[in-house]
Formats: structure tokens, sequence, C-alpha cells
């Protein structure tokens, strides 16, 4: 469990191929305070610590096929940023909204505009008629996870919506690298989901 309040920024530092599965090695300054099968969200992707070097700053994960196909993370490189969160204490102080780490889709960044000291992006995701009646669907002032960052929706439409970007989450999440056509990962939120099924709309 997560908050969607990104802790640090990791670099992709090794990118191993095995089978389907992905073995992501990471320089963090995080990386001396894990162990061993600990989950840390990586841009909003829960995955177990698998290996670690705390000499070296860096630890491994391992992202398998599914994983891949419904994140961004197939598309990282060596020298990418990634927003990293270690797992939410109980009785810690929930200052973003109920993050799982299970993103449900991707989407592309259409525009980014800078509005007098923040700045507004635009994301616009493809949504099936399943997906909507799941609860895969934005609100306006609702909460949204955009690859690991708890933010605001505004301007929510069927298939796109907007978050504003403070100075400060621009500079310490890897918001300031993304562009028009960047993919990014979405995790809806869960209260959402719950009430569809609830309701019986997510059949």
């Amino acid at each position: 469990m997560f908050s969607g309040i990104v802790q640090t920024v990791g670099t992709v530092v090794r990118l191993v191929k095995e089978g389907d599965n992905l073995h992501l090695t990471l320089k963090a300054d995080i990386a001396p305070q894990l162990h061993i099968d600990q989950s840390v969200a990586h841009n909003g992707v829960c995955l177990t610590v698998v290996a670690l070097d705390t000499e070296a700053g860096t630890y491994t994960v391992t992202a398998i096929r599914e994983t891949l196909e419904k994140s961004n993370l197939g598309l990282l490189e060596e020298g990418d940023l990634v927003n990293l969160e270690r797992s939410m204490r109980m009785d810690a102080l929930l200052d973003g909204h109920i993050v799982q780490g299970h993103v449900d889709t991707t989407a592309r960044c259409a525009a980014v505009d800078f509005a007098d000291g923040s700045w507004y992006y635009t994301f616009e995701y493809e949504a099936s008629e399943r997906m909507r009646k799941a609860g895969y669907v934005t609100v306006e002032k609702g909460s949204v996870a955009v690859n690991g960052v708890s933010l605001t929706v505004v301007n929510s439409r069927p298939e796109s919506f907007q978050v504003a970007i403070i100075p400060y989450t621009h500079e310490h999440t890897n918001f300031h690298t993304i562009q028009p056509g960047t993919r990014v990962n979405l995790e809806f939120d869960i209260i959402g989901k719950y009430v569809a099924r609830l309701l019986g709309t997510d059949k």
C-alpha cells in the first residue's frame, strides 16, 4: 500500500531481459535503507526488491510480462529517472490517497502548459466501455496516480484529464522529464472501483 507521495527519484543503471521478465537495477539514495523482499513503487508500480548492493547504492527489481504490458516500465532506458516510494506505514499520515501500486493502464501526455509558476499537464488514455463501468475513470477534483504521484484531477473528460503540478513536485519527481508524447502510468482511485463493484456496473 502506498500514498502517492514520491520520496525520491532513482536512476536506471542496468536493464536485463530474462525470458519475458525484465530485471531493473536502479541507483537511489534509499537503497541503503532497503532489504530483500521489500515492496517499492516504481512510477506507481509495486515491485519487490530481489538484490541489493548497498556500497554502490543500487538495488534490483523484476517486472513480469503483464506488468510490462500494462505500464511504461518496458519503455525505460538506462539513465531514465523513476519515481520511487517505499510502502506506507499504517501509523503514518495519509498525505496523498490510497494507492495500491497496481497500474491500470498508460496514458499519453498530450500537452504541457506553463501557468504563472505551475504547469498543467493534459493526459489522454483509451478506455473501453468495460473499463468505464468498472470505475476506471476520473472525476473532477478526484484523485489519480500518475507515475505514482498522487494528484488532483481537473478538466475531467471521458478519456482525458489535466493535473496541475507545483514547482516542488516538478523538480522532485520525473514530471520535469514528461513532454507531449511521453507515456505515463495511471492508477485510478480504488474507491471508485469499489463503488462500481457495489453498484454492479462493472459487469
